[in-house]
């Protein structure tokens, strides 16, 4: 099965004004669902910027797309590390109408996550990067971070 898995980053510290919150893609996955179970599997080095963000929309052209290359640099090498960790697995432990609860492996670590769904077939995790051993980007002496929550979605096409 197909599916659009997106991630939201947002920014914070001293210099945040300056920063974007994120859209990215994950290009790269893997996907089974049925009413009574789901798995997949994501490619974490497929992680490709589409677009920033303002005040929870996306805001296309509001970041030079030159940056893009240079931002999935930082999240491959300072962030998410694929050689060691190339994947992402879920595997899932019940399904409902409004619910899915499973296990999620990220960065090496597994761990039960909950996950929402909403009407339109759209699955929302919030995640805290920390669990998982991940510490959150930060540059310029710690003044501009990513936020350690990250909201991640899915949906079937």
């Amino acid at each position: 099965m197909n599916a659009d898995v997106f991630v939201f980053t947002f920014k914070e510290g001293a210099l945040a004004a300056l920063a974007h919150d994120l859209k990215l893609k994950v290009t790269q996955v893997e996907l089974e669902a049925s009413e009574l179970a789901v798995t997949a599997t994501l490619d974490v080095g497929s992680l490709k910027v589409v677009c920033a963000r303002k005040d929870g929309c996306d805001s296309p052209g509001s970041l030079p797309a030159m940056l893009y290359a240079e931002i999935e640099k930082n999240i491959v090498k300072d962030v998410l590390h694929p050689a060691k960790f190339p994947k992402v697995s879920f595997v899932s432990s019940r399904v409902t109408p409004t619910e899915i609860v499973g296990d999620l492996t990220l960065h090496g670590v597994t761990k039960e996550i909950r996950c929402t769904r909403s009407p339109d077939g759209t699955v929302e995790a919030r995640l805290d990067q920390r669990d998982f051993g991940i510490k959150p980007y930060s540059a310029a002496f710690g003044t501009l971070k990513v936020k350690p929550e990250v909201i991640v979605t899915a949906k079937l096409r």
